[in-house]
C-alpha cells in the first residue's frame, strides 16, 4: 500500500512543482517520494529496484540545486546503502551529508549522517571512533526533539557494540529501541530489533536458547505480517542457523 501511494505521488510530480516556493521549504516532494520508495522497495525485497529509485532521488536533488533536498537525499542514500550492507557507499554518502548539512545548518541531517558514518567507520575497523560517532549522532538527534528513526539508530549502536564485543551495551540499546517502538508506534524496523536481540542473546553465556529463539521467531512473525521480505529473510536466516546448530537441519532448510 505504501509503495502504491508513493508511486502515485511520483507520477504526479512535475517540473513546475520543483520551482514553486512552497515546495522549497523542506525537502522537495519529488526527491522525498523517490527516496521513501527506495526504502519501501528494499523492505519489500527488491534491492535492485530500490537502488534505481534512490539514484533518481539523488539525480533530482543535484539537478534542483536545493541544499536541503540534497542533504536529505545524501543522508537517505547512506541509509539505504546501510540496509544493503555496502559499507564504503554508506561512508561516502554520510560524509557528504554531514559536510553539506553542517555548512548549511541542518542539525537533523548532521545528527543522522554522523551516526551512519560512525557505523561505517566501525565496520571498516575503526570501532571505538565509530561507536563514539554513532552515540554522538543519536544524542544530537534527540537534542532536536526528534523521536522518528531513533529506534533504527539504536540498532546501529547495538550492532557496533556487538561488533566490539560489548554485548550488554548492545542489548541495552535494543531494549531502548523496543521501548520507543511501543511508545511511538514506529514499527517499520520492529522485526530487525527483535532479530538482533535474539542474535545477541545467543552470544551471551548463560542465556537459554529458547529465549533467543522466541525473539527470532517474533522477528519472523512481525516481518511476515508487514510483508517486509528483506527483514523476513534476515530473521529466517538467523533462525535457520540456530535450528541447524540444534540438529533441526530439515526444518532449517525448509525455512
Amino acid at each position: 500500500v505504501a509503495r502504491q501511494h508513493l508511486e502515485e505521488a511520483i507520477a504526479r510530480d512535475t517540473p513546475d512543482q520543483h520551482r514553486a516556493p512552497v515546495f522549497r521549504i523542506s525537502q522537495d516532494p519529488g526527491v522525498g517520494c523517490r527516496a521513501y520508495t527506495a526504502l519501501t522497495l528494499w523492505l519489500l525485497g527488491y534491492p535492485a529496484q530500490a537502488l534505481a529509485r534512490l539514484h533518481e532521488a539523488l539525480a533530482l536533488a543535484h539537478a534542483l540545486s536545493h541544499p536541503f533536498s540534497l542533504a536529505f537525499a545524501r543522508r537517505f542514500a547512506a541509509h539505504v546503502y546501510q540496509l544493503r550492507r555496502d559499507v564504503p557507499a554508506v561512508y561516502e554518502h554520510a560524509e557528504a551529508a554531514v559536510a553539506l548539512a553542517t555548512a548549511q545548518g541542518f542539525p537533523q541531517w548532521v545528527a543522522q549522517g554522523t551516526s551512519l558514518r560512525g557505523w561505517a567507520l566501525a565496520m571498516q575497523g575503526q570501532g571505538e571512533v565509530g561507536m563514539a560517532q554513532v552515540r554522538q549522532g543519536i544524542a544530537a538527534l534527540r537534542a532536536t526533539g526528534a523521536a522518528l528513526l531513533v529506534p533504527y539508530f539504536c540498532t546501529l549502536l547495538a550492532e557496533v557494540s556487538a561488533h566490539l564485543g560489548h554485548r550488554e551495551d548492545g542489548l541495552q540499546a535494543l531494549a531502548e529501541a523496543h521501548t520507543m517502538v511501543e511508545q511511538q508506534e514506529e514499527r517499520w524496523w520492529e522485526a530487525e530489533i527483535h532479530r538482533l536481540r535474539g542474535v545477541l542473546l545467543l552470544r551471551q553465556p548463560g542465556t537459554p536458547q529458547a529465549e533467543a529463539e522466541a525473539w527470532l521467531q517474533r522477528a519472523l512473525d512481525v516481518a511476515r505480517h508487514q510483508e517486509a521480505k528483506s527483514l523476513e529473510l534476515r530473521a529466517a536466516m538467523s533462525l535457520a542457523r540456530l535450528w541447524q546448530q540444534q540438529g533441526k537441519r530439515e526444518e532449517a532448510r525448509q525455512l
